[in-house]
């Protein structure tokens, strides 16, 4: 049996953000077996633009179930089956993570009807479940609701199954590894037992020697994606030479990315050049506009004569930090470059801009705000941060510390023992050096991501 399910949540990362609304199909591949669907009670708001995307609002959710009321239907309704999805990882985290926070490890098998689709329709502009829908025939209603997108996942998993059975549940069950071209000294069973957690990952060859070092949210899952190899020919390669694998478990997603990128300079792994070689060349820059404004704005660097106060790899992630830095120091959207308009900005009109795109908001009154956003930027605090996430397990607390700006670590700690103070909680951290990589690992995470961050007086 499949339970292909769909939800609607608070945001884009699990550890932080909540679901509002899931639906759930039981399904045998050929007909549905029996459906569910509720909004949840996220326990917290819902931003303007998730109302504005889903419809889903403070006032729809005031009065539904949490997620704690609906866990033992979900438990029921998944148990046994393959939990299916579009783009899997998105809602199979989700539900993981309020599971955790419920003190339950909550573990399927998985599919994605993403990937499925690719390796069996191919040649498609685009997987998006919307467009995928509208290119095969299948009319999506409801479009970014549970339901509407839950049937529509359905009626394309029915789809896929009728064109290839065999390939979907040799996907279904990977114990049964169906990939091809892999190593025959490879342990099967040690990489069949790999757990659906967050951490990073090493792949070593045939002599014990590490040919790759990943992170993941979902070793397990990410794994079993290098020994289907299908995504290039270097995956290919890589895949044939793969023997062993070993990992480290780090709860949170943000020591991850810090323990990937010290590991891979440590080790150096073959297959890792690419991200050793990365370069960050895009920012966002400082300018001041005929009317006295300062202007932050994402830009490319290599070609901009202006000084990046905060540099990425992509434009895409310096995008996502302004858009951060707009919603926290209430900046302009059209003074950003992010909204083009002869008038106000869309911000403006849902008062989340005070006005200074139609010279409302007076200069000086938006570059104070404006300096402010700059120090948070750069980093220029005499205070000492911890940075605490989700631990290993539950009741424990994983935590990464910053004196005076530096990174000077990661640690774990018992949730129910209160730290006294900074040299304490220093006590209780592994030392790292602090580095270009680590400085915009740690940034672009907090841009990213709500996260909850304690001051110390230096």
């Amino acid at each position: 049996m499949y339970s292909i399910i769909d939800i609607e949540t608070t945001g884009g990362n699990a550890p932080y953000h909540r679901i509002t609304e899931i639906a759930i199909i039981v399904h045998d591949g050929v007909k549905v077996i029996d459906q569910f669907s509720t909004l949840i009670n996220p326990e917290r708001s819902i931003p303007w633009n998730i109302t504005r995307l889903t419809g889903i609002s403070d006032t729809m959710v005031q009065g539904a179930p949490r997620f704690c009321d609906v866990a033992k239907k979900i438990l029921e309704m998944t148990e046994g089956n393959i939990f299916v999805a579009h783009n899997v990882a998105f809602d199979y985290n989700f539900i993981r993570s309020e599971f955790s926070q419920l003190g339950y490890n909550f573990k399927r098998n998985n599919l994605c009807t993403v990937r499925l689709s690719r390796a069996l329709i191919p040649g498609k502009i685009s997987y998006s479940l919307g467009t995928l829908c509208a290119s095969v025939g299948i009319k999506v209603n409801d479009r970014h609701r549970a339901s509407g997108d839950a049937v529509a996942t359905a009626k394309l998993f029915e789809l896929l199954y009728g064109l290839n059975k065999e390939y979907i549940e040799s996907r279904a069950f990977p114990s049964r590894f169906a990939f091809t071209g892999l190593h025959s000294n490879l342990n099967r069973e040690k990489f069949d037992s790999l757990p659906e957690s967050t951490g990073i990952y090493y792949l070593h060859n045939e002599d014990g020697r590490i040919i790759y070092i990943g992170k993941s949210n979902s070793i397990r899952t990410r794994v079993m994606e290098h020994l289907d190899g299908k995504n290039s020919k270097k995956a290919g390669m890589m895949k044939r030479m793969i023997v062993d694998v070993s990992f480290t478990l780090t709860g949170s997603e943000l020591i991850a990315l810090l323990l990937e990128s010290e590991e891979i300079k440590k080790h150096q792994p073959f297959f890792n050049k690419a991200l050793r070689r990365a370069r960050f060349n895009f920012g966002i820059c400082l300018a001041k506009n005929e009317s006295g404004y300062l202007c932050l704005s994402p830009e490319a660097i290599d070609t901009n004569e202006k000084e990046a106060i905060v540099t990425f790899s992509t434009l895409k992630e310096a995008r996502a930090a302004m858009q951060h830095i707009l919603e926290n120091y209430r900046l302009c959207q059209k003074l950003s470059g992010l909204y083009e308009s002869k008038g106000a900005c869309f911000y403006h009109s849902v008062h989340q801009c005070n006005g200074a795109c139609v010279g409302i908001e007076l200069p000086d009154v938006y570059n104070k705000r404006v300096q402010k956003a700059i120090k948070y930027l750069s980093h220029e605090t005499k205070h000492n941060l911890a940075i605490v996430e989700q631990g290993r397990t539950h009741g424990e607390k994983a935590v990464v510390c910053l004196e005076d700006g530096r990174y000077k670590g990661f640690g774990y700690i018992d949730e129910q023992n209160a730290i006294s103070g900074w040299n304490e909680l220093l006590d209780t951290i592994n030392n790292y050096a602090d580095n270009r990589d680590t400085q915009q690992i740690i940034r672009q995470y907090i841009f990213k991501n709500k996260v909850k961050v304690i001051e110390f007086s230096s």
